[in-house]
């Protein structure tokens, strides 16, 4: 029996290794070890959009996975497909989210045409090849809306490597770019002297990220460097309250008119600072104490780096733009236009529950728990919308931010208190209200880091979803 399973390793082994060689084989096949950069502008309505190339560069040698080439999690709102013509073979997919597919979604867009400069990138093809992009329909499957060809050979494609004039530098190396994440870290409304602090905020918070699970468990499997951008100011530009201020990433709070939500829209010298170095993710660093940030798929994460909850913030944003999981809470003001539900939705941590049967993390299930999962939401949500009133009257008297820190400690302390006595605090269920939705939406735990400020803590459906994402690169 012991030879039998030392040989069933031996065997298992060799397939494994076998596998990573064929895969190795058809990565050579298409590529060569460097990233190509496709730029391009996306614009349109709330009905429409058009795309255009911008530009197409050598990005650097490819950080990306040689292994795992076809993106399988089938998550975000938009997805792309590297195709090899004359055979039809799809050689390489990604999914990922923008903030023109955001801004489709406000308001605005309903009347007004919008336009912003996004990025695809991919390793660098032998031959022309065929781009595709694609969106989901009304039933939440990806359709073709745009593509082209490409030459690497072209006169529009440039392979010159980018000699970058940016500082750089290394916090967490543990392995070949090829089978790890590699997250790079930009910042601004950082003056020259104030580069320490930069650095210091750096390990601060990625020290944050580490010490939270999935990610601490797995933080061998990731490598973090840096790029310096020196600001002329300190701090970045807050057209709510009036500071005014431009800075090397144009970072800005006030995206879509929310006042906190933080978004940069200079796409183009982002990716060039962000070249540098390699890396798969990114994460922009507010030089600023007012509370904000966001995350969008596959894009970029912000947060404001000297908030009482920046901590916090650093790591619910990374969960957008690292896992593309879905906020989890329902009562806070967005920008967004909430619409009817009639699919099941694409991220991973909440579900329509159209099929109690068949949840999406029923593997997860605590045994014995009702679906849907009772829990005291009349209670939590008289609560929390009375905290929402609260918030509104404080930025309307333009209050320093150590007032809304302290309405944000108080909210916290009684919410704990309010879960704690709840019956079903520590199963997985399906708990209804999520994804900015009070009704017909639900999450798989009372509590999460997408849905309150109470703890450092993911739940098992995001927890799960961060996992997968960390799969597509330790292979």
């Amino acid at each position: 029996m012991r030879n039998f399973a030392i040989l069933f390793f031996a065997s298992s082994l060799t397939l494994m290794a076998f596998s990573q060689q064929t895969n190795n084989a058809v990565f050579g096949k298409y590529f060569t070890n460097k990233t190509m950069r496709f730029d391009y502008f996306h614009s349109g309505t709330a009905t429409e959009e058009h795309f255009s190339m911008d530009r197409i560069l050598n990005d650097g040698s490819w950080a990306g996975s040689k292994l795992v080439l076809r993106d399988d999690l089938n998550r975000g709102l938009y997805f792309f497909e590297i195709i090899e013509p004359k055979s039809g073979t799809l050689i390489y997919s990604r999914g990922f989210a923008s903030i023109f597919g955001e801004w489709q979604t406000i308001p605005e867009a309903a009347s007004n045409w919008g336009a912003f400069h996004e990025t695809i990138r991919f390793p660098w093809p032998n031959e022309t090849v065929k781009l595709v992009i694609k969106k989901r329909d009304a039933k939440n499957n990806f359709v073709e809306i745009w593509n082209t060809q490409i030459d690497p050979t072209a006169r529009y494609v440039n392979p010159s490597e980018l000699k970058s004039n940016y500082k750089s530098f290394t916090y967490i190396e543990n392995g070949p770019s090829q089978n790890h994440v590699d997250i790079v870290i930009l910042g601004d409304g950082y003056t020259q002297s104030e580069m320490g602090k930069f650095r210091k905020d750096v390990e601060r918070l990625t020290d944050e990220l580490f010490a939270v699970e999935p990610y601490k468990s797995r933080k061998l499997d990731f490598n973090v460097r840096a790029v310096e951008t020196p600001s002329a100011t300190s701090g970045v530009n807050k057209p709510h309250p009036g500071v005014f201020n431009r800075t090397p990433l144009s970072m800005s709070y006030g995206a879509f008119d929310s006042e906190r939500y933080a978004l940069a829209y200079d796409n183009r010298t982002i990716r060039d600072v962000a070249s540098t170095v390699p890396y798969d993710h990114m994460f922009i660093l507010i030089n600023e104490n007012t509370y904000g940030g966001g995350g969008i798929f596959n894009l970029y994460s912000t947060v404001a780096v000297d908030n009482k909850f920046s901590d916090y913030i650093f790591v619910h944003e990374f969960g957008h733009s690292f896992a593309a999981l879905a906020d989890e809470y329902y009562t806070s003001d967005v920008s967004y236009e909430t619409p009817e539900i009639t699919v099941e939705p694409w991220e991973p941590n909440v579900t329509a529950l159209f099929d109690p049967s068949n949840l999406k993390w029923k593997d997860l299930l605590t045994a014995g728990t009702p679906i849907p999962t009772p829990w005291d939401k009349e209670k939590f949500d008289i609560f929390s919308y009375g905290i929402q009133n609260e918030r509104r009257a404080i930025r309307a008297a333009k209050e320093p931010e150590s007032v809304m820190e302290s309405l944000f400690e108080r909210e916290r302390k009684e919410m704990i208190s309010m879960i704690d006595k709840m019956e079903f605090k520590k199963a997985t269920g399906a708990f209804e209200g999520a994804n900015y939705m009070p009704r017909g939406m639900y999450r798989s735990a009372i509590d999460c880091i997408m849905f309150t400020r109470n703890h450092q803590e993911f739940c098992p459906a995001c927890t799960k979803g961060i996992l997968e994402v960390i799969d597509q690169y330790n292979k």
